[in-house]
Formats: structure tokens, sequence, C-alpha cells
């Protein structure tokens, strides 16, 4: 049931993250998603260049519509990127993949 619950808990956290995660943390995601395949170039590129909460609000978007195994990922790169905030936003590194 872990994985299957990623998206679910991304789409819970989607606000909070969207107003609270940093541009660095956020630059940081992309490059490490689109590293493991689970952004293509093309999706990391067009949503670099928008504003902070654009950025964060489709890249949490675009996440969540691949599936759980796409939000397990996420999540485990957020947390190894920014672990106090991801914890405040109930999004714990317990969806390995």
């Amino acid at each position: 049931m872990g994985n299957s619950a990623s998206a679910e808990k991304l789409r819970l956290a989607r606000t909070n993250f969207v107003d609270k995660v940093s541009d660095p943390v956020l630059n940081k995601l992309l490059d490490e998603l689109q590293h493991v395949t689970v952004l293509t170039d093309a999706e990391g590129e067009a949503t670099r260049a928008k504003p902070r909460g654009e950025k964060a609000r489709d890249l949490i978007d675009m996440v969540r519509k691949k599936g759980a195994e796409a939000s397990s990922k996420m999540i485990a790169v957020f947390y190894a990127n920014d672990p106090y905030l991801c914890k405040e936003l109930g999004l714990n590194n317990t969806d390995s993949t």
C-alpha cells in the first residue's frame, strides 16, 4: 500500500508545498527527477523557466499524474534535499521504491 499512497500524499501536501518550497530546492528536484527519468528534459526545462510558485505547482502536478512510482521517487528526492520541510508537509521518506 505504501507506493499507492504516494500520489495521494502529494495531493494532500500540494498547497503547502507550493507555498513553502524554496526555488533552490525546486531546481534540485527538477535536476534529480530528470536524472532518474521521472521528468523528460522538455518537462524539466519548461517548468524551470516559470516563477517559483508556478514551478512548484507544475512540478507536483506533473509527478502526481505519472502515478505512484513517480510520486514515491519525488518524495524520496525531496526528503534528501529538504527533510525538515518534507516532514512538516507529512511527506516522510517511508515510500521507498
